[in-house]
């Protein structure tokens, strides 16, 4: 059983700087993984693949300029730390959501397994961020708030907020690419409902 009387312990700079870079890569994969299968997934990723597919602009560019607004609540409510953490964070996606396609060819990705593979890989990167006090900015900036102040479950809110997002697709998408999206955003949300609970994980950053 864990002691939650326990002290916390300090994750080091190295620990954060590490967590990013392994991170960032894996939410990339997902990413790259529903842009092959024509998919999309929810918070601010959902928004910035509704415009790609709308505008055939690139993902990582419409990703990084949607989360600029959200980094002053970032400041006021989390702190600059979290704030530049996260900056770095959504950077590196949005760079690595460029740059992987080129790394990987794809020949063929079967739809169904691009959305569980790619949601469990966004969402063990999504973890491995929010335990180093880090996020991919926009609505998981208002999830880490709101689990902080209220205790409110990151997952469950984020899956509500996801699951609208999704939703919108069917003016974008096929039905049955939008059901498939679905399913990867409940896989990514799953992950973090079950795993990203106050008071389980003790280090901090």
């Amino acid at each position: 059983m864990i002691d939650r009387t326990e002290t916390p312990q300090q994750h080091s700079l190295v620990e954060d700087g590490l967590a990013l870079i392994t991170a960032t890569p894996l939410v990339a994969l997902g990413i790259t993984l529903y842009s092959e299968a024509e998919l999309l997934t929810g918070s601010t990723a959902g928004l910035a693949f509704l415009i790609k597919y709308m505008s055939g602009w690139g993902f990582g560019p419409i990703f990084f300029l949607l989360n600029l607004p959200f980094y002053l609540l970032a400041f006021l409510r989390m702190g600059w730390k979290f704030t530049l953490r996260t900056f770095m964070a959504v950077g590196l996606v949005s760079v690595f959501a460029e740059w992987t396609p080129y790394w990987i060819d794809f020949s063929r990705v079967e739809a169904v397994y691009a959305a569980l593979l790619g949601g469990m890989c966004m969402g063990l990167g999504i973890l491995m961020l929010f335990r180093h006090r880090a996020s991919l900015g926009g609505v998981n900036i208002l999830a880490l708030y709101l689990q902080d102040k209220f205790s409110i479950r990151a997952g469950k809110f984020q899956m509500g907020v996801d699951l609208c997002i999704v939703l919108g697709a069917f003016f974008v998408l096929p039905p049955d690419k939008v059901l498939l999206s679905i399913l990867g955003a409940g896989m990514l949300n799953l992950i973090l409902t079950l795993n990203h609970k106050p008071g389980r994980y003790q280090g901090v950053s």
